[in-house]
């Protein structure tokens, strides 16, 4: 039986219930199901492949909106900062998530049109542009422990863990018919970055063990997760329309 907000007595218990909610509306979702069945045309992928670069391109600025919410004690936005510094390669050339996207994009659509700052020349979705929205108005009027739950909760928890999906479904013959798809950007979030991530997230939020921060940070990080998970839906409404 799914947990509600109400009957959560320990952290493990808001991770549990996290959890189901990102079971429910991510890999039970349209996108993940038709992307690891290889019912996606390449048209439909290369689609994903162009708004998602937005998605990634925009997550530094969440980052930074996180920190600015953040108290002003290192051992909160400390980890955040960390974060943000594996968006940028840690300094080593190359290995910024930019970086990283592109070999990802130019594997599906090697021709593909980018402006002088790597942008692409297709307009981004209005399903990508309200995640983004959705995140960065959250962190304007979130208290530290409600910013730090919804990058943890509402992303680090289980991002590794749909990337990874990702990644894996894009490994479907069916999307390497003609070239291979290069998933090292996927891969490296899925069993590097991400856990990591969240473990920081995490030495923070567990410290919080009261009924009403437990419910705090558990419908703070269902809010945020279901706002990406909408993000996904709709990118798939927009990919069948695409022959």
């Amino acid at each position: 039986m799914a947990q509600t907000s109400d009957t959560l007595q320990t952290y493990a218990d808001v991770e549990h219930a996290m959890l189901q909610v990102v079971h429910q509306a991510f890999y039970e979702g349209r996108f993940l199901r038709h992307l690891q069945a290889g019912l996606y045309t390449p048209r439909q992928v290369r689609h994903f492949a162009l708004q998602y670069s937005y998605y990634s391109r925009h997550f530094p600025r969440v980052l930074g909106a996180a920190i600015a919410a953040m108290a002003p004690v290192a051992a909160w936005w400390v980890p955040l900062a960390d974060n943000l510094w594996d968006e940028a390669g840690r300094g080593q050339p190359g290995q910024s998530h930019e970086h990283l996207y592109l070999t990802f994009l130019r594997s599906v659509d090697p021709h593909v049109e980018l402006d002088d700052v790597g942008m692409p020349r297709e307009p981004m979705s209005p399903a990508v542009a309200e995640a983004v929205q959705t995140f960065l108005d959250f962190f304007h009027r979130a208290t530290p422990l409600q910013a730090m739950a919804a990058v943890g909760l509402g992303s680090e928890l289980f991002a590794g863990g749909v990337m990874g999906a990702i990644g894996r479904g894009l490994k479907h013959p069916a999307y390497n018919r003609d070239r291979s798809v290069n998933v090292l950007f996927w891969e490296l979030h899925a069993d590097t970055h991400e856990p990591r991530h969240y473990q920081l997230c995490k030495d923070i939020l567990q410290q919080f063990t009261q009924p009403h921060e437990l419910r705090d940070m558990f419908e703070t990080g269902r809010f945020i997760a279901l706002s990406e998970a909408r993000m996904y839906e709709q990118l798939h409404d927009e990919m069948v329309t695409l022959r």
